[in-house]
């Protein structure tokens, strides 16, 4: 290990690696300094018996064919990391219950997913279609917009219908377009991929995550996301970066206004820039000087909502997906079909909302012969988890284990508690301790009509306030997803090549 580098990146999560991978394919010298044994953060595996979990990962979006590329693809294709990809067609099936409740199931493609719409709800495709046209208006604009140097001109000549988009919420949107309610409803299903309400997450940010699952198919690896970690690491030992593992970064070195280094594992290293792939929140609370942190970026830190947490339940079944009856990927209960109520409902903390996956249906051979893993997620606000103690923490875990399984049994009319052979459960506590995020949380900042992706691209300055020092992860402007943190990461990579270059 040399003392003194181009980067340095703490955490090997999906950001930081894809940052490290970029810069050090561009040329640059990189260190990567993780606190866990291994690379990937959420993009890791959990082996329990014969069974391996998947901490998080339902799907990615973006990711396409090798003959239709998504942006996801191209990324891990521009970099020479080799993953072996696979695709579902269906994009998912989601029970609402209650008084306008509904089972559907839709699938991929624009034209399926607009004529099914159709069937389902008569007259909505049409307003269907339009929401997708205006997606296309407000991808052209980002690209412009994550290019830099804008100019108000051109988004007021060049990009009209995103100037009028662009501050408006989903459901603002989709009631301008005139789609039925029954339609809406089910367009934002996907509302928990990004953890806030669709009344308040903005149109632009919410259409953009649609559109690439329904375009591009639901994408995931064949050998579960650790083999994208695993790739990715490998990208950045073949071109001279050095990864340090079982090492927590103690401190960032500041110096005149600039971020110079870390101190790790008990040395000072040194680099021209620093890219750190945790919360700000903790840099400068724990890593940085108090006097060296700009007071506005504390009071942006300290306006800013924590994203909701999980609580998963990992099952290892002895029986085939096929014997049990489970034919869906992925299945999102919820209680209502109001998405409102719906984000309502994750401050109880037996609330109705459930995301069931079992990616045997996908990668037959993801477990043993005559075997299947079955993921069973909810999310939970602070409030909910608020009473729980150190006392009752057991108990509590355990109950809401068993009426999970008992809701998915009830609601499927599957059986699956006689054939449980491994069972994991990990609740905030636990993805806290591994991810080391307030609450556990792995959506960082909460989206909110304030704090949307545009706003957060519109004011980067503001995101890195202290010279040489760069943040990336969930908690940045791109928001949650696995898709989004290999897509920020890279950018920072990026805009670390470029203005190197610029530098000479």
């Amino acid at each position: 290990m040399k003392q003194k580098y181009d980067v340095i990146v703490i955490g090997a999560g999906n950001a930081g690696l894809s940052c490290a991978a970029t810069a050090a394919k561009g040329g640059l010298s990189v260190l990567v300094i993780e606190r866990n044994p291994v690379p990937g953060g959420c993009a890791t595996s959990i082996r329990r018996g014969r069974f391996e979990f998947e901490p998080s990962l339902h799907e990615l979006a973006n990711v396409g064919t090798a003959e239709a590329p998504g942006s996801i693809r191209k990324f891990f294709d521009g970099i020479g990391a080799e993953v072996e990809w696979c695709a579902e067609d269906t994009l998912f099936r989601v029970i609402a219950d209650g008084e306008n409740g509904y089972d559907v199931t839709m699938p991929s493609g624009i034209d399926a997913f607009c004529d099914e719409m159709e069937r389902i709800v008569p007259n909505s495709k049409d307003s269907v279609r339009k929401f997708f046209l205006c997606v296309e208006k407000v991808n052209r604009a980002i690209a412009y917009l994550s290019g830099g140097h804008v100019d108000p001109k051109v988004l007021a000549t060049e990009h009209t219908d995103f100037m009028r988009l662009a501050s408006h919420s989903v459901d603002e949107v989709l009631s301008a377009l005139e789609m039925p309610k029954k339609a809406q409803d089910i367009i934002k299903t996907y509302w928990c991929y990004l953890g806030s309400p669709t009344d308040e997450l903005d149109f632009a940010h919410y259409g953009m995550m649609v559109e690439r699952y329904v375009k591009y198919k639901p994408g995931m690896p064949r050998l579960r996301s650790h083999e994208l970690s695993l790739a990715i690491e490998k990208v950045i030992r073949d071109n001279g970066g050095e990864l340090l593992y079982s090492t927590e970064v103690e401190k960032i070195l500041v110096s005149d206004g600039r971020a110079i280094g870390v101190v790790a594992g008990g040395k000072e290293i040194y680099a021209d820039r620093v890219v750190a792939n945790c919360f700000p929140d903790l840099a400068y609370s724990r890593l940085i000087d108090r006097e060296c942190v700009p007071e506005s970026a504390l009071r942006l830190c300290s306006a800013r909502e924590i994203g909701m947490s999980f609580f998963t339940v990992y099952l290892g079944l002895n029986r085939s997906a096929e014997e049990l009856g489970i034919k869906d990927y992925s299945v999102i209960f919820y209680g209502s079909a109001d998405s409102r109520e719906q984000f309502d409902s994750c401050s109880d903390i037996d609330g109705s909302m459930m995301i069931a996956n079992c990616l045997n249906v996908v990668i037959p051979d993801s477990s043993p012969t005559g075997t299947c893993t079955l993921f069973l997620t909810t999310m939970l606000t602070e409030e909910a988890w608020g009473d729980v103690s150190a006392e009752n923490y057991k108990s509590q875990k355990n109950r809401i284990a068993k009426r999970l399984i008992q809701d998915y049994e009830r609601k499927l009319g599957i059986e699956i508690a006689p054939y449980i052979e491994e069972i994991v459960i990990a609740a905030p506590p636990t993805f806290a301790r591994y991810l080391n995020t307030p609450n556990g949380t792995p959506y960082g900042y909460r989206l909110t009509p304030w704090d949307t992706m545009i706003n957060r691209i519109m004011s980067l300055k503001n995101e890195s306030p202290i010279k040489g020092l760069y943040f990336t992860g969930a908690h940045a402007e791109r928001g949650d997803g696995y898709s989004s943190t290999y897509a920020h990461g890279s950018s920072v990579g990026g805009r670390i090549l470029k203005e190197v270059k610029k530098n000479g």
